[in-house]
C-alpha cells in the first residue's frame, strides 16, 4: 500500500510560513500537475538515479575555491577568463551552502519561505555578489547554454533565484553568474584510474524578474481544489497516462 509523504505538505489558509525550495520552483515550471501531486498531495515523482560523481566534483571545486577564498585572492581561472572578482570570504557562506539551511527568504504576500544552496559566490571591486554554479559532464561537443535545451534553461533558473534570494537578503548582486563547467575527457588513451577534465567559466547574464510573479502563480495553483494540466513535455505524467490506459484493457 502506497502511503503519501505528509512532510511539508501544503495546507491551504494556514498561518504557517510554506518552505518553498528553489528546485520544486523549477519543478512548477517543469509540469504543474507533477507539482501539484508533490506538494498538495505528498505524491512524488520517482527519484533518479544519484550524480555521485557530480557530487564529487562540486566537493572538491569547493575545497579548491576555499584556499583561494581563505588568502583572499583570485582563483587562477578567474584571471584566466578575465574575471575581475575573488571568492567572497564570509561567514554566511557555510550556510549558504548547507542544502538543509541555504539562503532564505521570507515572501509575506505569499506566505512562503524560499530558500535555496548555493554552490560558490564571488565579490567584484564594486562589492557585488556574483552567484557561481558549478556543473559536471562529459561530452565530446561544445557546451551551449542557449541552445535551447530544457536542462540548460532550468540551469539558468537556477542561478537567477539564488540572484533574487541575495537581492531580497539585501545585497548589492551583478547581473552576471557563473558556470564552472568540467567536461569529462574522452579522448584519452587510456583511464589510468583517473578522469580529466577540460574546465571552462560560462557566463550568463541573469534575469531575476519572473520570480516574483512565478511565486504568486504557485500561490495560486496550490489553493485551488483542481489538479492542473500536465505538461505536454511530462515524461512522468506520459507514463502515468500510458499505465492507466494499459490497466484500462486488462481483464482480471
Amino acid at each position: 500500500m502506497f502511503f503519501p509523504n505528509h512532510r511539508n505538505i501544503f495546507i491551504p489558509n494556514s498561518k504557517e510560513p510554506f518552505s518553498l525550495s528553489r528546485s520544486k520552483i523549477d519543478l512548477f515550471l517543469q509540469c504543474k500537475k507533477c507539482f501539484y501531486l508533490d506538494i498538495k498531495k505528498g505524491i512524488k515523482r520517482p527519484p533518479s538515479f544519484p550524480f555521485t560523481l557530480n557530487s564529487a566534483v562540486d566537493a572538491l571545486l569547493k575545497k579548491e575555491f576555499d584556499i583561494h577564498r581563505a588568502q583572499g585572492e583570485a582563483h587562477p581561472l578567474m584571471k584566466k577568463y578575465g574575471i575581475d572578482a575573488v571568492p567572497l570570504n564570509d561567514f554566511h557562506i557555510a550556510e549558504w551552502r548547507n542544502n538543509f539551511k541555504g539562503i532564505r527568504f521570507y515572501h509575506k504576500p505569499t506566505n512562503f519561505i524560499v530558500f535555496g544552496a548555493l554552490d560558490d559566490v564571488w565579490q567584484n571591486p564594486q562589492g557585488e555578489l556574483i552567484v557561481v554554479d558549478y556543473k559536471a559532464t562529459s561530452t565530446t561537443g561544445n557546451i551551449n547554454l542557449n541552445d535551447g535545451r530544457e536542462y540548460h534553461e532550468a540551469y539558468k533558473r537556477q542561478v537567477e533565484v539564488y540572484q533574487w534570494l541575495l537581492r531580497q537578503n539585501g545585497y548589492k548582486v551583478s547581473d552576471s553568474a557563473y558556470f564552472v563547467y568540467c567536461n569529462g575527457k574522452r579522448d584519452k588513451k587510456a583511464f589510468d584510474g583517473k578522469l580529466e577534465f577540460d574546465i571552462e567559466v560560462i557566463e550568463h547574464k541573469g534575469d531575476d524578474s519572473w520570480v516574483e510573479k512565478t511565486l504568486f502563480d504557485i500561490k495560486q495553483c496550490l489553493e485551488s481544489d483542481k489538479i492542473p494540466e500536465a505538461s505536454p513535455d511530462c515524461e512522468y505524467c506520459r507514463y502515468r497516462e500510458k499505465v492507466q490506459e494499459a490497466e484500462k484493457g486488462l481483464s482480471f
